[in-house]
């Protein structure tokens, strides 16, 4: 959520910044006039309640002059003041309610480091790490792969719930869960972080926190009783608000969190896009990564963040490239978001596999996630950042597509040999 004193002193600012992010204007220029009319209010309740003072004080001197008759006369006029400033004041109320509904509509300010542009034609190509493999026969997509392995089967999940789900078994199932155990080993032991197992189900004050929520409900699940829970998008969700409401000691910052978790997305107005195989699904397993942080950090640990994520490919030894995106592809809450995109042979083309993203304070004024820099200090908001570390699912069928052999078996990437009893090999039986 943006800063309203910020947004009301830097009116035209703002709106130079969201254009860019496909913003509505209309919006930005109703803001405008619900700060007018607000402006407006307190002049005229500030007026009201001087001139009120002022008669009250001019009543006590006609009553000590003995002229009560007059003075009853202005204590009339001065109760009429003090009806019209009640009023005033809840017509403020509402007019400050409305400023605030309005600002969670916005999105976060991008970044000066950002690229300008309408959509992922704009992104920017920083990075390249591997070269994609050559194969001398033909290759197959990881369904192909995976239903002639016996380990996927996506007409039997159809059957189960519907379109947009899929059963891994044997040896993709094995596969799937060697996967989530390599990326939290990575990212506990070799870079930093703290494993937590959060719920995943939250309540709709979490995803207004980390911006889900008001605007993009549609996007959701929602549990169908009195309680309004959603299963969460993401475990950035509870991993961000596990720290709401919360006045950090600045020393700890920055703090450093990891889970797995099963995530939900109804993917609405996705429809024909990516609809064969597992590349976007409803429900799908995700290693995530946040971090909390001192704002003049906040840039050096996105970086730092996007190397981690970037860390379990190499380990894999999957060929991938990094992009910044430009201000009309970022998400909602990002002030700079970098993707990590796998190279996928199927589509002989890179497809995200991450997206790493600084959200400033933005998240954190949503949320009320406070630090003191010392016990002296005011409260600061924190920067928060989240990114995946990574999608399970598209490393799976990352794998089953970088690894494929001609035989129609799939080789298993060294590192994570360990993870799968010292196999090399997934082989059709």
């Amino acid at each position: 959520m943006l800063d309203i004193t910020f947004v009301r002193d830097n009116l035209d600012l703002i709106k130079q910044k969201l254009v860019t992010r496909g913003a509505p204007l209309d919006a930005l220029d109703r803001f405008g006039e619900i700060d007018r009319n607000r402006r407006s209010l307190i002049r005229e309740r500030d007026d009201k309640n001087a001139l009120r003072n002022s008669e009250s004080q001019a009543i006590g001197v006609l009553m000590k002059a003995g002229e009560k008759s007059e003075a009853e006369s202005r204590r009339a006029a001065v109760r009429e003041l003090a009806w019209r400033i009640v009023a005033i004041e809840s017509d403020l109320a509402q007019v400050e309610e409305e400023m605030s509904a309005l600002i969670t509509t916005l999105p976060n300010p991008p970044d000066e480091s950002v690229p300008v542009g309408v959509d992922e034609t704009a992104n920017l190509e920083i990075k390249r790490w591997g070269e994609p493999p050559r194969f001398s026969f033909e290759t197959r997509d990881h369904v192909d792969i995976g239903m002639a392995l016996g380990i996927l089967d996506l007409e039997r999940a159809t059957k189960i719930t519907g379109t947009r789900f899929s059963i891994l078994t044997g040896l993709g199932a094995k596969l799937e869960r060697a996967l989530i155990n390599f990326c939290l080993d990575v990212q506990t032991k070799m870079n930093g972080y703290t494993e937590v197992v959060p719920p995943f189900i939250v309540n709709r004050s979490s995803l207004f926190g980390t911006g889900q929520l008001p605007k993009f409900e549609q996007d959701l699940f929602r549990l169908d009783d009195e309680r309004n829970y959603y299963l969460i998008p993401t475990a950035e969700v509870p991993l961000t608000n596990m720290y709401a409401q919360e006045i950090l000691d600045g020393a700890a910052l920055p703090i450093k969190t990891a889970a797995y978790t099963p995530c939900f997305r109804s993917e609405a107005g996705s429809y024909g896009k990516d609809t064969r195989g597992l590349i976007r699904q409803h429900q799908f397993d995700k290693v995530e990564l946040v971090k909390l942080t001192r704002p003049e950090d906040s840039y050096e640990e996105l970086e730092g963040l996007t190397r981690d994520a970037e860390s379990v490919l190499e380990r894999l030894g999957l060929a991938y490239r990094r992009v910044v995106l430009s201000t009309g592809d970022m998400g909602f809450s990002a002030a700079k978001t970098y993707d990590i995109e796998v190279w996928l042979p199927s589509q002989n083309t890179y497809r995200e596999i991450s997206s790493c993203s600084n959200c400033e304070a933005f998240q954190a004024r949503r949320a009320r996630i406070r630090f003191r820099r010392d016990a002296k200090s005011k409260p600061e908001f924190v920067h928060t950042l989240n990114g995946s570390g990574l999608a399970i699912g598209r490393t799976w069928l990352a794998i089953l597509e970088n690894y494929q052999q001609a035989d129609g078996s799939v080789e298993i990437p060294e590192a994570l040999r360990p993870y799968l009893d010292g196999l090399d090999a997934i082989r059709a039986v």
